[in-house]
């Protein structure tokens, strides 16, 4: 099959189009063709060799852990899907080598949920790991209440922009740094901007002035100093960006696989609770131009890649 793949560290140029191994598919996994694949800074992350003293290689890796497509065929042990089902996952293994730049994916069960019907190939695929992030964060990380005041960091983001319209479901207040270029976008998901870099303590003050009951960060770095000093008492910072967050008594999370959850992401799409923004797409071919567009680290929502459309056949 085609696929993207790299067998060393490095920039995007590692990334090359071409054939690779078909999937071998488990018997409690499914195969699905993949119709679009998103991209997150896991994926250069990865690529850069970032996450080795976590995921080990298997070389050539293909990247890619978020995917929306068709299954072709299901493992044998499985009931809960048959050929023809529309479906979205999170397919993270324990290891880096079989992602979802690619035709074809053998993807486990417990990665999978059915694609909402309401959300184009490109938008669902751009919904697991940025949604499943949102949702274990402020469900059963933070425990968002309703009436209570959150801070979402980079909230015109892939997992800032679903958090922020999470944060409204739950019935919170949700302030969110941006760009001034972004304050309307957030105003839309139903957030109050805030412009971020020097100043934004005061700001966010300004907002919320006996401090905010939670903070959601996705940059670390100088946000995670600011955040910790904006928490009203008992408030709770959580980082899925930056491991020192632990220095400024909060807890630093990785997303995981959760079909239940993903289920639950998949109804409130439908319910229009949630929408996927979809900034950029590129052919599986151009991945590396999707990748050095991600890394910019500007982007509105999501960066998609697209897979050829043909026929279904194994």
């Amino acid at each position: 099959m085609k696929a993207i793949s790299y067998s060393r560290y490095g920039g995007p140029e590692v990334l090359a189009f071409g054939e690779v191994r078909d999937p071998v598919v488990g018997p409690d996994a499914v195969l699905v063709k993949v119709r679009a694949a998103a991209v997150n800074p896991v994926d250069w992350k990865a690529r850069e060799g970032h996450l080795a003293g976590i995921l080990a290689p298997v070389f050539p890796v293909v990247p890619g852990w978020d995917l929306a497509g068709v299954v072709v065929r299901p493992g044998v042990a499985v009931s809960e899907f048959g050929a023809g089902d529309e479906v979205i996952g999170y397919v993270r293994e324990d290891f880096l080598s079989r992602g979802t730049f690619a035709e074809y994916v053998a993807a486990p069960l417990r990665t999978l949920a059915r694609k909402p019907r309401n959300l184009t190939w490109e938008e669902a695929a751009g919904l697991p790991l940025v949604g499943l992030t949102a949702y274990q964060v402020l469900r059963k990380v933070l425990e968002v209440k309703r009436g209570e005041t959150v801070l979402v960091h980079a909230a015109a983001g892939g997992v800032g922009s679903i958090a922020v319209q999470l944060g409204i479901h739950l019935g919170a207040r949700v302030i969110g740094t941006a760009s001034q270029a972004n304050h309307d976008f957030v105003r839309g998901l139903g957030g109050e901007p805030v412009t971020y870099g020097e100043g934004l303590g005061e700001r966010v003050r300004g907002l919320a002035p006996e401090g905010v009951d939670a903070v959601f960060d996705t940059v670390g770095g100088d946000a995670l100093k600011v955040s910790a000093n904006l928490l009203a008492p008992e408030g709770r910072l959580v980082s899925v960006a930056d491991t020192e967050v632990v220095n400024y008594g909060g807890r630093y999370y990785f997303v995981r696989p959760d079909a239940e959850d993903l289920r639950r992401l998949s109804e409130l799409a439908e319910q229009g609770v949630l929408g996927v923004h979809v900034d950029e797409t590129f052919p599986l071919e151009r991945a590396a131009d999707a990748h050095r567009r991600n890394q910019e680290g500007r982007t509105r929502g999501k960066i998609v890649v697209t897979v050829d459309r043909g026929g279904d056949g194994t």
